[in-house]
């Protein structure tokens, strides 16, 4: 038994599927940025890595079976798929909430001018990754020239109305640059909107902060420097009981770019499929095999239950206050 799950255990919590709300779909893990905190170890190379037009097909009817309220587009960066737009219409039709988990600088790769534009014609939500609102921690993070480009990007969807109409909602992702946990998630929320409007007369909505996994790329890194066994002391011994309610594997289904299915986009990069006798796929899922499912748990998952707790929504203890009131 892993760790986590003797935590659980010890708390007398059995974590199960509940009715599927988000389905979040990684359609690829092809990127223009190779960004050493990303555990998808995405990058420009991956270009095999891609959902093919059956399996997105496969996800629309999804759709349909599910009665699932939200579909969640990750990457990568999910826009070079090209059933990236298909994916966004069918949802749109079908009265979906659409994410697009955006990494801003790809407005600027070839053939992608029109996108904001497109994701503003369908009334996209913009979740969009910006670690700091200082230069040199970006580009630290991401690669140099990074922040000037989505500092641009951010005005151009400030232009067209994002962060400032209702119906175009914009939402930044903090990402730690170093091996601790996010600050408090209200206060970093008002340091950003007070910075990026100071200096660029940036707006936004929400500002979700998401606390890195020592998985893959990012625990090579950590192990590079000699930090990845105290960075996971440090995720265990910050344990929350207060979070494991709201953990976003309980009402979210993720879905590789192959159309196989996980509980949370960490498992699936961890490879701990959905399995009942052989993996499930998208594409011959039945609700019925995932009804109080028993969710895959690892080590991994103290990330999302350190501190203030961790989820593609951002901080769990905000959510849960939200849900209260």
């Amino acid at each position: 038994m892993d760790c986590f799950k003797s935590k659980l255990v010890e708390h007398n919590i059995d974590l199960r599927k509940r009715k599927i709300e988000i389905l979040q779909v990684n359609v690829g893990k092809l990127c223009n940025l190779t960004c050493v905190h990303c555990h998808v170890e995405a990058g420009p190379t991956k270009i095999k890595e891609n959902m093919n037009r059956e399996t997105a097909e496969a996800v629309v009817r999804f759709m349909d079976a599910s009665g699932a309220t939200t579909l969640d587009i990750t990457g990568g960066a999910p826009e070079l798929n090209p059933h990236f737009k298909y994916l966004v219409i069918e949802a749109q039709a079908r009265n979906l909430r659409v994410i697009d988990r955006c990494n801003l600088t790809i407005f600027y790769e070839n053939g992608m001018s029109d996108l904001p534009d497109f994701l503003a014609r369908h009334q996209v939500e913009v979740v969009a990754s910006l670690p700091c609102y200082q230069e040199q921690n970006v580009d630290k993070q991401r690669g140099n020239g990074t922040f000037h480009k989505s500092i641009e990007a951010l005005k151009w969807l400030n232009d067209l109305g994002y962060g400032k109409k209702k119906e175009l909602v914009l939402n930044l992702v903090y990402n730690p640059v170093g091996p601790h946990l996010p600050p408090a998630q209200k206060k970093l929320e008002e340091d950003y909107k007070q910075r990026l409007y100071a200096d660029f007369g940036i707006v936004f909505n929400k500002l979700y902060t998401i606390t890195n996994m020592p998985i893959t790329r990012y625990a090579k890194y950590l192990k590079a420097f000699d930090q990845y066994d105290a960075y996971v002391e440090l995720l265990v011994s910050s344990f929350n009981l207060a979070t494991v309610e709201g953990l976003m594997c309980v009402n979210t289904l993720s879905v590789g770019w192959d159309g196989r299915l996980y509980d949370c986009d960490f498992n699936q990069m961890l490879g701990m499929g959905i399995r009942n006798g052989r993996p499930l796929t998208i594409s011959d899922i039945q609700l019925k095999e995932l009804s109080n499912w028993e969710i895959l748990t690892g080590n991994h998952c103290f990330g999302c239950t350190a501190g203030a707790g961790s989820s593609c929504q951002g901080a769990l203890e905000r959510n849960m206050l939200a849900k209260e009131s």
